[in-house]
C-alpha cells in the first residue's frame, strides 16, 4: 500500500509540502497542473516545473488526479478528435517524467455535488454534506452560487470557464443519454488506452460522486456493473479504476468491501473515507473511523491486504476539525488522522498475517 496525499499546488491550497512531509508513512503527492483547461495538451515544461518541486521534498510523483476530459469528448462532438489528440500527448508527456496512473472522470458538467460545504456534525467540527430533497428540487444555478462562495480557493470540478457555460452545456446534455455516453467514453477509451499502455500508464476511472443520476444529467460510473462494462469495453491492462469508497459507497447498495475484493486487482488508485448515510438518502463524510459512518473501511483495508495490494492509497476528504480555515473536504489535519487509522489497520492485519505464518 503506497500512502499518497493529494496536493492543489502552491497558489490554491493552504496545506503545504512541509506539512505533508510531517506526516508518518506518506511517500508520494496525487498533483496535476490545475491551471490548465480542460481539453488542452499539458507541456513538458510545465510538468517538469511541478514535479522538481515536488520531489525536492523527498515525495514522488507517479499519480495525477486530474487530467480532466474535455465536455466535447463526453458529448461526441464533431471536435472532439482534437482534444483527444491533445489528452493522448499529455499521457506521453507525463510517462516521460515518471508518472504510472492518471485518475479522471466521465461525469458531465459537474465532477461532484455537495448541498453544504461546512455542515456542522456532532463532535463539533464540520464537513461536506448532500441533502438529496434539496438537490432534487433546486435549480443547478442555486447551487452553483452555494459552491462558489463557499472558498476563496478555486474547487477542482467547478471550475468558472466551465460555470460561465452552464446553459450551454444542459442544453448540449439534452440529447445524451446514459447509453450515448458510454458509446462516448468508449470512443475515447478505445482511442487512448493504447497510448497509456505503451508508455506504462494505468488510466483509473473514478467512480460518479455521487453514483446516481443529478439534474437530469446521465451517470454512468455507478456501481459493480459499471465496472464490468468497462472491462468490456477494453480488457488492456491500461484500462484501470479510482476504488473511492465514498463516492461509490454512498449509495448503500454497493458493498465496497465485495468491491474491493473483487476489482483490487484492476484498482491502481484507491481513496478511502467514510460517509454516514441516512434513510433518506442524505449522506455527510465523516472521519475515517470506520464506526463513525456507514463504509466498512476497516474490511476494505483488509480486502486490499489479502490481495497484497501495492497500489498507490490516499485519505479522501476529510473533516475542518480544530479550527482548520481550508479548502472543503481538503484539510490537513483529519486526512492526517485518516493516514493513520489506515496505516494502523495495515499494520494489525499485516501482524496478523505474519503470526498466521509462523
Amino acid at each position: 500500500m503506497n500512502i499518497t496525499f493529494r496536493w492543489y499546488g502552491r497558489e490554491n491550497d493552504t496545506v503545504t509540502l512541509e506539512h505533508i512531509k510531517q506526516i508518518p508513512g506518506v511517500k508520494g503527492i496525487v498533483w496535476a497542473l490545475h491551471q490548465k483547461p480542460a481539453g488542452d495538451v499539458w507541456e513538458k515544461n510545465e510538468i517538469k516545473e511541478e514535479i522538481e518541486y515536488i520531489q525536492s521534498f523527498g515525495f514522488h510523483t507517479e499519480v495525477v488526479e486530474s487530467v480532466n476530459v474535455h465536455e466535447s469528448i463526453k458529448l461526441g462532438n464533431a471536435d472532439r478528435m482534437k482534444y483527444i489528440e491533445n489528452y493522448k500527448e499529455t499521457i506521453r508527456n507525463l510517462a516521460e517524467f515518471g508518472v504510472k496512473v492518471i485518475c479522471y472522470n466521465f461525469m458531465p458538467v459537474f465532477d461532484w455535488t455537495r448541498t453544504e460545504m461546512f455542515h456542522p456534525l456532532k463532535d463539533g467540527s464540520t464537513a461536506l454534506f448532500y441533502e438529496k430533497a434539496k438537490v432534487d428540487q433546486i435549480d443547478p444555478k442555486e447551487l452553483i452560487q452555494t459552491v462558489s462562495s463557499a472558498s476563496d480557493l478555486t474547487l477542482p470540478g467547478w471550475e468558472p470557464e466551465r460555470l460561465e457555460r452552464i446553459s450551454e452545456l444542459f442544453e448540449a446534455y439534452k440529447s445524451v443519454d446514459e447509453e450515448k455516453l458510454w458509446e462516448n467514453l468508449a470512443f475515447f477509451l478505445n482511442e487512448i488506452l493504447p497510448i497509456a499502455e505503451a508508455n506504462g500508464i494505468k488510466m483509473a476511472i473514478h467512480p460518479d460522486d455521487p453514483p446516481w443520476s443529478i439534474f437530469g444529467l446521465p451517470r454512468i460510473i455507478t456501481g459493480k456493473a459499471s465496472y464490468e462494462r468497462l472491462i468490456q469495453i477494453s480488457d488492456s491492462p491500461a484500462n484501470g479504476f479510482t476504488l473511492c469508497t465514498g463516492s461509490m459507497g454512498a449509495n448503500p447498495e454497493n458493498n465496497m468491501v465485495e468491491i474491493a475484493k473483487e476489482y483490487a486487482n484492476r484498482s491502481p488508485f484507491a481513496h478511502i473515507r467514510n460517509v454516514k448515510i441516512y434513510e433518506n438518502g442524505d449522506f455527510e463524510e465523516t472521519s475515517h473511523y470506520t464506526q463513525d459512518g456507514s463504509i466498512d473501511v476497516k474490511g476494505v483495508v483488509e480486502a486490499l491486504h489479502n490481495h497484497d495490494y501495492t497500489g498507490y492509497v490516499r485519505p479522501d476528504h476529510g473533516r475542518h476539525i480544530w479550527g482548520e480555515v481550508c479548502r472543503p473536504g481538503y484539510g490537513l489535519y483529519d486526512r492526517a488522522l485518516g493516514i493513520m487509522y489506515l496505516l494502523g489497520l495495515w499494520d494489525a492485519y499485516e501482524a496478523k498475517k505474519v503470526g498466521r505464518q509462523s
